[in-house]
Parts: structure tokens; sequence; C-alpha cells
């Protein structure tokens, strides 16, 4: 494995790999295999297959923690938007994984580096690797840096519908009047900032803001049920 690549990894994630051909092995891919026969090498995809099933775990875990008032259908959509292929080739890009596969040459020649499914599959096989060699921890503390940010600046938040959401709640006991109400206007008509509350039963509960007035309501409804949520864990 490359030196400059492993100097990377200890530098920006604090990972020492103490068997480094788990990592060499997470980034070979079939097509280097298939033109290096004589080198009896293994690909990535068997460890690929072990760090999906990690991934999943340490993401539902998440996401099961960070939304406790959402139903299994709507989790399921957010981590389903989480470990799509095209959000795990964005991490691998962002952490130089592609700089460090190793490709065949037919590969390499018709652009597999920025392939997005290679990279999908790639981020995988790092995590799989990482997994075998240090354990379940290293591998959350590793996604914790690299994933977790992301979903908590609102990266997935075009997965959630925060308004209906927040109905749900508020009218799990009964009939409730919800209102959203736009309180202020700001910057040039091209690139106007709204906010608004929401109000239930006479009550405000949240002030939001977006660049649309559904962006703001949106925003206001999420903030709102932050707010209950907490109230809820002061009450316990």
């Amino acid at each position: 494995m490359e030196q400059a690549f492993l100097e990377e990894l200890k530098t920006e994630y604090g990972i020492v790999f103490e068997h480094v051909d788990l990592l060499e092995l997470a980034f070979t891919h079939s097509s280097f295999v298939n033109e290096h026969r004589n080198l009896a090498l293994e690909d990535n995809e068997r460890v690929e297959f072990l760090g999906d099933a990690v991934l999943e775990l340490l993401i539902s875990r998440y996401v099961y923690d960070h939304y406790p008032d959402l139903p299994e259908g709507k989790l399921t959509k957010i981590r389903s938007a989480i470990v799509r292929e095209e959000s795990l080739a964005k991490f691998a890009q962002e952490c130089h994984f592609d700089r460090y596969i190793r490709l065949g040459n037919g590969e390499e020649a018709n652009g597999g580096r920025k392939r997005p499914s290679l990279l999908c599959d790639l981020f995988e096989s790092f995590l799989g690797a990482l997994y075998l060699d240090q354990g379940l921890e290293k591998a959350l503390e590793f996604i914790k840096q690299v994933i977790f940010p992301k979903i908590e600046s609102g990266m997935f938040e075009q997965e959630m519908d925060y308004k209906t959401r927040l109905q749900e709640i508020l009218q799990h006991q009964g009939d409730v009047n919800i209102a959203y109400q736009i309180v202020g206007e700001e910057g040039p008509a091209h690139e106007r900032t709204f906010s608004t509350e929401v109000i239930a039963d006479g009550k405000v509960l949240g002030l939001g803001t977006g660049k649309s007035k559904k962006a703001a309501e949106q925003d206001a409804a999420k903030l709102a049920i932050r707010k209950l949520h907490g109230i809820r864990k002061d009450e316990r």
C-alpha cells in the first residue's frame, strides 16, 4: 500500500492498520486481479459484502437514535438516502480513496476511477477491512468523522417531510389547530429569505428560515419537533 495513503489515514482519521494486507485487499478491484492472475490475488468483493452490513448497522443505529419520533418507513427512507450509491461514491472521493484503488488497465482507461458504482463498493470495502482489522468501534469512529457530520448539516433532509411529521405528533392525542405564519422577509427579490413561525393552538413552537416559504415552514416544523422531543426527555 502506498505510504502516502497510510500517512493520510493516520493524520486525517487516526487509523493505523495492524494488518495492511486487509487494506490492500479492500483497494484491489477485480479488473486488477484479472490482469495479474500470476500474482494469485483476491479482489475486494467479499470484504465489500461485509462492509455493506457494517455500514447499514451503524447508519441504522444512528438514524434510530437521531430521529426518535419517526416511524420505521421514514427511517428506512433516510437510511436509503445515506447509503445509496451516489452518497457513498462522494464520501469515497472526499476520503481520496479514488486515488489509491488498484485497477486493471482496461478499467482505468474506461474511467473506472470516477465510476460511482465502483467508488461506492470501494467505500464499503474499506469499512469491511477496517472492521476486520480493528472492530466495530473503530469503524464507528470513522463513520462519525465522515458521514455523521453530513447528516447533521442537513445533507439528507430533503428526504424528510417535517410538516407532516409534526402534524402526526401533535394530533396523536386529538385535533390540534396548526398554522404557519410568515413573520419576516429579508434580502433582494432574487435572493429572499423568509422567516416563519409554526403555531399550535395559539402557541409558537418553532421559528424557521428558508429561501422559500415552503422551506421556511419545513425548517420551523423541524425545530418544533426537536423542541417537543427535548421537552419529553426533560419530563422523563
